[in-house]
């Protein structure tokens, strides 16, 4: 008596009727905060002229990125928090995984890339402005797409085509990766070690050229004798190192590991890290500790 599943329920993050409205203000006014600090960014680095440079090119995919993360999930989650309206079908929830996996990935791919801008800045300043040109950038950029649409297509292509006949709740407030193959009732030990594999050689890689490239920066700065040497590579380099640090630490706990180590409420607020905190942190990082984006802030928030 085995049915097709034809849509899925989410457990939500509270079914207290007096947490739920507090939670649901809370996260609308983080979500708020998200686009409204992103969408500034993004209109300070395509109006602004100081700001035409590789690094910023690169900068304005990443908050580009960061609009896409929350706005994937977060309209299900409040609609579920006011509304309790908890279902979503099963296209909708295929839809949702794909293009949530896509954001991801690109944003390792390209922040390995933004590592690298990184290392060409301080390893050979003079030689910047040929080596990243702006054919270059925007290869690099495409490229970092359309890796990250291909890993999505993949991935979805392995969870999706299993059988879905039993239990439909997912243990998560979206549809994420590791609630959605506990629900299968085929077998899905071989598909999640191809997706295992395959995160790991394209996660590994992409890690491997971000701490290649700070490690030769990091070796440079050591050769040099000059002062004040520290003060300008942190200045450089100290933004994206801690949007990495925060991205790749909640992410990799999500994802990189089998599903029979899934904890629901665990992973629900490891989830809310990566999915609307470091959207949310990404603009103030950049924009603390970097002159030139404080500046073309204030012009646009004072022509605004």
């Amino acid at each position: 008596n085995l049915s097709t599943v034809s849509e899925f329920v989410f457990v939500g993050l509270s079914d207290a009727p007096e947490i739920r409205l507090p939670l649901f203000v809370l996260l609308l006014l983080i979500y708020l905060a998200t686009m409204a600090g992103n969408i500034t960014l993004l209109v300070a680095i395509s109006t602004d002229s100081h700001l035409h440079s590789p690094m910023y090119f690169l900068l304005g995919n990443l908050s580009l990125l960061d609009l896409l993360c929350p706005t994937i999930t977060m309209p299900k989650t409040l609609g579920a928090l006011l509304l309790e309206h908890k279902k979503i079908s099963f296209p909708g929830c295929l839809f949702q995984h794909f293009s949530l996996i896509a954001v991801v990935g690109t944003e390792i791919f390209l922040l390995a890339v933004m590592a690298y801008d990184r290392y060409v800045a301080v390893c050979h300043p003079l030689r910047y402005p040929s080596i990243m040109s702006t054919k270059l950038c925007a290869q690099l950029a495409v490229g970092t797409w359309t890796t990250g649409i291909f890993n999505s297509l993949l991935h979805t292509s392995l969870v999706f085509t299993l059988s879905f006949c039993g239990p439909n709740e997912i243990q998560q407030y979206y549809c994420d990766m590791p609630p959605v193959l506990a629900l299968s009732c085929s077998p899905t030990h071989s598909r999640e070690l191809v997706i295992l594999v395959v995160a790991g050689v394209l996660g590994s890689g992409a890690c491997v050229l971000t701490v290649v490239s700070y490690i030769y920066i990091l070796l440079e700065i050591l050769a040099r004798s000059s002062p004040g040497i520290w003060h300008k590579a942190f200045s450089t380099c100290g933004s994206h190192l801690a949007v990495v640090c925060l991205f790749y630490g909640t992410t990799i706990c999500t994802y990189v590991r089998p599903s029979f180590t899934y904890s629901p409420h665990r992973d629900r607020v490891v989830s809310m890290l990566y999915g609307m905190l470091t959207p949310l942190l990404n603009p103030i990082i950049y924009s603390l500790r970097n002159k030139e984006v404080k500046c073309a802030l204030k012009r646009v928030i004072s022509q605004v």
